[in-house]
């Protein structure tokens, strides 16, 4: 590989082609807005798995058993994911990075918008239920399309001393997502009767989602669809590897790469998700409130998200990463214990904001934070594939899992699973760095 400054290279691919000089901000606002599409669309299906689908689609369960089957449905898109990403290198192969990017998003805007359109089980019974699940993993395969390379793309073209802030960048579509989903889903609940949010109104973010959707299409397309771009993610050798070869040679990196982030990942949801599913169950207090005080919070992961890009560039991405797995370590023990257990919403809300700081800092170098290991060649696939297995352990089953336990044993308990996920990701980066110092040896 060329050891020329990463903007050079940039330069020189655009040069090639006779146009406009190709610089990280270009591609950094490209990944933001897709981002940005996709953790909107996360979070309105996340909300409503709390706020809508159990009395729109269960409403024969009893409330408790409603969510979780909410919940069940929600993680169906993350096992999906993978199956899209394979069923998307095909797509690849035959007709482009182009069309396999325009093909992606059109099924996530068609599923999105099919969830907005979605019957009631009052008119169509069970069958509700079913479109309900169908629409989920067509979300999912979507989204394991949609990998356009361009997250890698920005951390390698980065300045060498500022790779720490823009492995940061991209992960600020998830507390933007958070903040404009949250915000819509406040205003409906509070604006409307509980009548008309449960038939029409709840209906509106998902139209929103769509038209996101259409909008991060078209910013995408005009990044990845031009011959300087091509020409740089070829020239990068950001290109899908044979699927066989890379398990064969990359399989101790691709482990890794699903592990390192498990920290931030099984933090992701307890902040967000599951303490309004906790509300809503367990206590009479305000959905609103506890909305804001999460629009608050995610205002505060942002703050931290650029602590982390700076910290990074100073100690080192995964250093930063294991630092953050630490902080959520000595959270999970001793945050929950005063959560909800008062009269009062003081430690609910203290964990809601501590929980988004940490999630912000430890969230900022998570995506990728091992994948400088993978040989060039697999860099591409490497990235997606750690992606879509991070995402799956780490995340997919999080908010059934915690209000599993809550139910069963009491909410202090679930401050074991995001033990678990920083423990992951400890062993993880250790063992990430005992494998590369056996390398250089």
């Amino acid at each position: 590989m060329s050891t020329a400054h990463p903007e050079s290279q940039v330069n020189s691919a655009a040069g090639a082609h006779g146009a406009h000089r190709v610089h990280p901000s270009e591609i950094a606002i490209g990944v933001v807005i897709g981002r940005l599409s996709e953790f909107f669309d996360f979070f309105v299906f996340g909300l409503a798995s709390v706020l809508v689908f159990p009395a729109v689609c269960f409403p024969f369960a009893q409330p408790l058993d409603a969510t979780l089957y909410s919940f069940a449905i929600f993680s169906l898109a993350f096992v999906a994911r993978p199956v899209g990403s394979a069923l998307f290198r095909l797509i690849y192969d035959w007709y482009g990075r182009g069309s396999k990017l325009t093909i992606a998003l059109f099924m996530l805007g068609t599923s999105t918008a099919g969830i907005a359109f979605l019957p009631r089980y009052d008119d169509i019974g069970h069958y509700s239920i079913v479109l309900l699940a169908l629409f989920r993993i067509g979300q999912g395969i979507a989204l394991g399309g949609s990998w356009d390379g361009l997250p890698s793309l920005l951390a390698l073209n980065a300045p060498e001393k500022k790779r720490g802030w823009y492995a940061m960048i991209p992960q600020l579509g998830a507390p933007l997502g958070f903040l404009l989903a949250a915000g819509l889903f406040a205003y409906l609940y509070t604006s409307l009767a509980p009548a008309d949010f449960n038939t029409w109104g709840w209906r509106y973010p998902f139209y929103v989602a769509f038209a996101i959707n259409v909008v991060a299409l078209f910013a995408r397309l005009r990044l990845v669809a031009t011959p300087e771009f091509s020409e740089l993610l070829k020239t990068r050798e950001l290109v899908p590897s044979p699927v066989g070869e890379l398990l064969k040679t990359q399989g101790a990196n691709i482990l890794l790469g699903a592990f390192a982030p498990l920290a931030s990942y099984a933090l992701f949801h307890m902040v967000t998700v599951f303490p309004l599913s906790w509300v809503t169950l367990f206590t009479q207090e305000s959905v609103f409130e506890y909305l804001l005080v999460q629009m608050a919070g995610a205002a505060i992961a942002i703050v931290t998200m650029l602590i982390s890009g700076l910290v990074a560039d100073r100690i080192g991405r995964r250093t930063t990463l294991g630092v953050g797995a630490v902080l959520i370590a000595i959270f999970s023990l001793v945050g929950m214990l005063p959560v909800f257990s008062h009269g009062t919403n003081t430690g609910a809300y203290l964990f809601i904001l501590v929980g988004f700081a940490l999630l912000g800092f430890s969230h900022a170098q998570a995506a990728g934070a091992v994948n400088s290991s993978f040989a060039p060649r697999f860099r591409y696939s490497g990235a997606l594939l750690t992606s879509d297995l991070g995402w799956l352990i780490g995340a997919g089953f999080a908010p059934l899992v915690a209000l599993g336990i809550t139910s069963r044993f009491g909410v202090g308990y679930v401050g074991l699973y995001m033990l678990s996920g920083a423990i992951g990701t400890l062993l993880a980066l250790r063992i990430n760095r005992s494998l590369e110092e056996l390398r250089h040896d």
